[in-house]
């Protein structure tokens, strides 16, 4: 993994305690195979939550609603954490 591809990931993660904001979110192991539904059983509000917050952080440069809508039912309901953070790294340059 880059340098860029890991200061993404550390971001993503950050994004998803403070969104969650409950003291279990803090001390769990999140990784890239992470899944937002069966590991973390977050509601979709608070994914949509977190979405928000990561979209606000990079502004136009990421569309996030767009790659989603593109997303069947099954691919959204296995989404990873890392599958959002390489889409990420994808969409927005390095600095």
């Amino acid at each position: 993994m880059s340098k860029h591809y890991d200061d993404i990931l550390a971001l993503v993660i950050g994004k998803i305690r403070s969104t969650i904001g409950e003291d279990w979110i803090q001390d769990f192991d999140i990784e890239t195979e992470t899944r937002f539904n069966t590991d973390l059983e977050i509601e979709s509000i608070e994914f949509i939550k977190i979405a928000d917050a990561i979209q606000a952080h990079y502004g136009t440069r990421l569309d996030i609603v767009g790659w989603l809508s593109g997303k069947s039912i099954h691919e959204l309901i296995g989404l990873s954490v890392g599958e959002l953070t390489a889409f990420i790294a994808g969409a927005v340059p390095e600095n």
